[in-house]
């Protein structure tokens, strides 16, 4: 399949990583063109730990001679992207877009008759309102070795025929943060990245015991749950306040947000996160999903599906589905 990674990227530069034979390189994304980055270049001995202090004044001098045929540059095209992260962590974030979650507590409330749609709705978003002014960020944890690109396909496991699509703007950790204020939690963002979350639904909540609740664990930790990337764009090039979520299931629009509409924005997510455990350098955090999903077209993935998500200036993931073959 030929993936055009780069529509929509509107960065000057960007982080990604690519296959090398059997080993996975770091690189430097400059337009149509990549070039591998070394601990040198970095001025840090990895990934991560470029991402602590994330200096990209000095990527941006490398980026500069990307159109020079010196330096090891690569056409974008000739080599494979993977998960352009290596998260210890992974943190999400629910029910955190305003109309999603109105349309879900409105259509829970309309059941009964008690209330006309027009009374539920008003009622779900008035809690919505109050929930933004004085709750809290919702959390659970993902597994990070769940995190993949889009060069792996995604293996829908045989044990359900329900598995859902969530694509996400990711937020990746800078300086470590540790109980950090609103006011200075955007200080800890190195950059973002796409995650589509996938979601077994009939394994969300516990049948066995109700009184247990959700079951995260099952329902979103299958191996390539969290295909990432391509890209990890730096900070100052994203739009966080009004950029477009949009997925695609065979070409076909599924999911079309705004993080406009984030009940909880970037800073009180990373404070809140950062309350109970230190976020580390080259952490995800993801941000919750719009409406749109499986779910609510009634309609989940399937053998042969290809999910395309974008992210108005991250570029763009193309994910494939296959049955999952040989588990035992």
């Amino acid at each position: 399949m030929t993936v055009a990674h780069t529509d929509g990227l509107t960065a000057p530069y960007a982080l990604a990583r690519y296959r090398d034979g059997d080993e996975v390189r770091l690189g430097l994304v400059a337009g149509d063109r990549i070039r591998p980055l070394g601990a040198d270049d970095l001025g840090a001995p990895d990934l991560n730990a470029f991402l602590a202090a994330a200096d990209w004044a000095r990527l941006e001098r490398l980026a500069a001679d990307a159109a020079d045929a010196a330096g090891g540059w690569m056409s974008l095209a000739d080599v494979v992207l993977t998960a352009p992260v290596e998260p210890r962590q992974v943190l999400q974030a629910g029910a955190n877009y305003r109309e999603h979650v109105i349309q879900l507590v409105a259509a829970g409330l309309t059941q009964d008759g008690s209330r006309t749609p027009d009374e539920a709705r008003a009622f779900a978003a008035d809690m919505m309102d109050k929930r933004a002014a004085h709750g809290d960020p919702y959390f659970f944890i993902g597994l990070p070795a769940c995190v993949v690109g889009d060069d792996v396909d995604l293996a829908l496991p045989a044990y359900s025929a329900v598995h859902d699509w969530e694509l996400e703007l990711a937020i990746v950790i800078g300086a470590p943060a540790f109980r950090v204020s609103r006011e200075d939690a955007l200080g800890h963002v190195a950059g973002y990245t796409i995650v589509n979350d996938i979601t077994t639904r009939d394994l969300v909540f516990r049948k066995d015991m109700k009184e247990i609740g959700t079951d995260w664990y099952r329902s979103k930790n299958a191996p390539g749950f969290l295909p990432t990337g391509p890209f990890l764009v730096p900070a100052p090039f994203v739009d966080v306040d009004s950029a477009t979520v949009e997925l695609k299931l065979n070409g076909e629009t599924k999911q079309n947000g705004s993080t406009s509409d984030l009940l909880f924005g970037i800073a009180a997510l990373i404070s809140g996160a950062s309350e109970t455990m230190p976020l580390l350098p080259g952490d995800l955090l993801l941000t919750g999903s719009p409406a749109g999903n499986g779910q609510h077209w009634k309609r989940f993935l399937q053998n042969g599906d290809v999910m395309t998500g974008s992210i108005t200036g991250l570029g763009t993931q193309t994910v494939a589905c296959v049955a999952e073959q040989g588990a035992s």
